[in-house]
């Protein structure tokens, strides 16, 4: 049996959260650095549970995005992964429709990272390349980040979106993005 829980980070036990951590370790073959799981934590947290092992993590958290003049309240996606033995069963969809969730409502703008091989998994659901300029709001000033291009996807919501203008999201410690 698959149970799809949804949960704050505070609410999480620290083994269910070191577990997917680990889940998260495995899914990008090692390229999940300790600032990465930072990341992931804060917001909510979507866990597939199969047989009280974990097989897929995702979450959202709130960021500020910088866009058109205005200060957006968004939901960013994070540590999005199924374990490989469990792919193509659904799974990454049965999380993204819990973070989805919380980002409609909750937020007035959904923001991810995609590796390439997500890409057409996120643009399925409905998620849009951004295709105008990035940035970061750093401590000196806008810093241009234009190795993110191409990468970066939204989720419209309330707020409206050109997606060919600048976008600029908040400073944090490693990717920025």
């Amino acid at each position: 049996m698959i149970e799809l829980l949804t949960a704050h980070t505070a609410e999480l036990e620290h083994a269910v959260l070191t577990e997917a951590r680990e889940l998260l370790i495995g899914v990008f073959e090692g390229d999940m650095t300790v600032g990465d799981w930072e990341h992931a934590l804060g917001g909510v947290h979507a866990l597939l549970i199969e047989d009280g092992v974990l097989i897929g993590h995702a979450s959202v958290v709130q960021r500020r995005m910088l866009h058109g003049g205005r200060a957006l309240r968004a939901g960013y996606v994070e540590g999005v992964g199924v374990r490989a033995d469990r792919r193509g069963r659904g799974h990454g969809g049965a999380l993204m429709d819990a973070v989805e969730r919380v980002v409609r409502g909750a937020y007035e703008v959904g923001v991810l990272g995609s590796s390439d091989e997500a890409v057409p998994f996120y643009r399925r659901r409905g998620w849009q390349p951004w295709r105008g300029p990035l940035c970061a709001i750093t401590p000196g000033g806008l810093r241009p980040t234009p190795d993110e291009e191409g990468a970066v996807f939204v989720l419209p919501g309330s707020a409206p979106l050109d997606l060919d203008g600048r976008l600029a999201c908040d400073w944090r410690d490693g990717d920025v993005w």
